[in-house]
């Protein structure tokens, strides 16, 4: 258990994060994390789904379920007087869910729904694309939260329930609480609510190698598209890495911020798009470093260009003073904004547990992030933005883009579908001989 102490306002917020997300699903079933998540709500021993509704209804709260790479969640939010009724209702749904056969197949045509929808969406095609190319098909990083058509209809009920007894469990778990409530007052709730909760053995989800794609470019077809949906996208770094500070000073500067130089570059000064950014996403193993965007489909090959420019230049020179100073503020004067209220403060502090870091983590960030020098930001940036590394992806019209993309010279243009992966028949689109040479 993980308890703040807030008493500013009589609420208090917890979560309940288990240490298995996306990353614990069993090859074949991409998505089972997230189904057994947003499960949980449908239904106990004791309580409807419509019961569970109406009851957190009724106490003024608010209770969600979520998934994501790392770990799975259920959180609450609830007035003081409030919160231990509440919090019975939490207890009762990560301990006793029901998974009835209904909420099941109710939960599986929303989620073919949602799938449905994501198809018709450039950039969320773009991203799960950008996963398929970096991790393959034997990674569970290497699809999208909602998985695949195929795994959505194969999934069972047995399925969901395997998931939950094997990961919903109390070493796997940990209570995160902040907000108007005193230790003492919270551990007689957790124990009265959860010291029945059976133990097992649950090792770590542990994803295995990635299966990186050996194409630079990467390409969906998305006829009639006015816009190409862009990643530039490559394995970047867990979140324990040292190079923290570094690699979080460097993606400011380059396209963290809305003035970073390939925002000021595509958006300000060539007009190619509304915005374009760049991040890391840090999980317990090397999760992606991604650069995304949307640009009118005219310019995407010299989109592509100028981003691989300004990764070359962050590359090849360090930061001016100004610049490092700027990028380096910037992130020193947002870490407030990780502790402005009883759910921020929770979910800074379940990152501790998730990603093993010390407890006093965040009571040292603020120096290492001062201490950040150019030399450190250069050498983040030869890590993580060669250029020669990055993997291209585009969404879009293919008889528009497809000629941009062959004069960039980068070498064989790979084809997937709208989930991201190859299909038997997927066609690779050789590149000129000049780049066949050169690669």
């Amino acid at each position: 258990m993980i308890h703040h102490y807030n008493p500013a306002l009589p609420l208090v917020a917890a979560e309940l994060v288990i240490k298995s997300g996306s990353d614990a699903n069993p090859i074949g079933l991409p998505g089972l994390a997230g189904f057994t998540a947003q499960m949980l709500t449908e239904g106990t021993a004791t309580r409807s789904a419509p019961g569970i509704a109406d009851e957190i209804a009724q106490l003024g709260a608010f209770l969600d379920t979520d998934s994501g790479t790392s770990a799975s969640t259920v959180s609450l939010l609830a007035l003081r007087a409030n919160f231990g009724a509440a919090l019975d209702v939490l207890a009762d749904v990560v301990q006793h869910p029901a998974f009835p056969n209904a909420e099941v197949e109710r939960q599986r045509a929303s989620r073919l729904g949602d799938l449905m929808q994501q198809r018709d969406e450039p950039e969320m095609v773009a991203a799960v694309a950008a996963a398929g190319a970096l991790y393959g098909p034997r990674h569970p990083y290497g699809y999208g939260q909602l998985g695949t058509e195929p795994a959505i209809r194969a999934v069972t009920r047995n399925d969901v329930l395997s998931f939950w007894r094997r990961h919903y469990v109390p070493g796997n778990a940990a209570l995160v609480v902040s907000g108007d409530i005193s230790r003492k007052e919270l551990t007689a709730l957790a124990e009265a609510r959860f010291l029945g909760w059976k133990s097992a053995e649950t090792p770590l989800p542990a994803p295995g190698t990635p299966e990186t794609t050996g194409a630079r470019v990467v390409l969906v077809d998305h006829p009639g598209a006015g816009q190409t949906a862009l990643r530039l996208t490559r394995i970047g770094a867990a979140r324990r890495t040292r190079d923290f500070p570094a690699l979080e000073v460097m993606n400011a500067a380059f396209g963290g911020l809305f003035t970073s130089r390939i925002n000021q570059n595509l958006r300000e000064d060539k007009g190619y798009t509304y915005g374009v950014y760049s991040g890391f996403r840090y999980d317990r193993s090397a999760g992606p470093f991604i650069v995304a965007g949307s640009v009118r489909a005219n310019a995407t090959g010299a989109a592509i260009s100028e981003l691989l420019r300004e990764a070359r230049a962050m590359f090849d020179k360090p930061l001016g003073a100004a610049e490092l100073a700027g990028a380096r503020n910037a992130q020193l004067l947002s870490l407030p904004n990780h502790f402005e209220t009883n759910s921020d403060i929770g979910a800074s502090l379940a990152e501790t547990f998730l990603f093993d870091l010390p407890l006093d983590y965040y009571n040292a960030l603020p120096a290492r992030l001062a201490a950040v020098t150019a030399a450190d930001v250069q050498a983040a940036a030869r890590r993580y933005l060669d250029p020669q590394r990055l993997v291209v992806v585009a969404v879009g019209d293919r008889k528009r883009i497809l000629p941009q993309l062959r004069k960039l010279d980068l070498g064989p243009v790979e084809v997937r579908d709208s989930e991201g992966q190859l299909r038997p028949d997927s066609a690779v689109v050789k590149a000129p001989a000049a780049a066949r040479r050169r690669n």
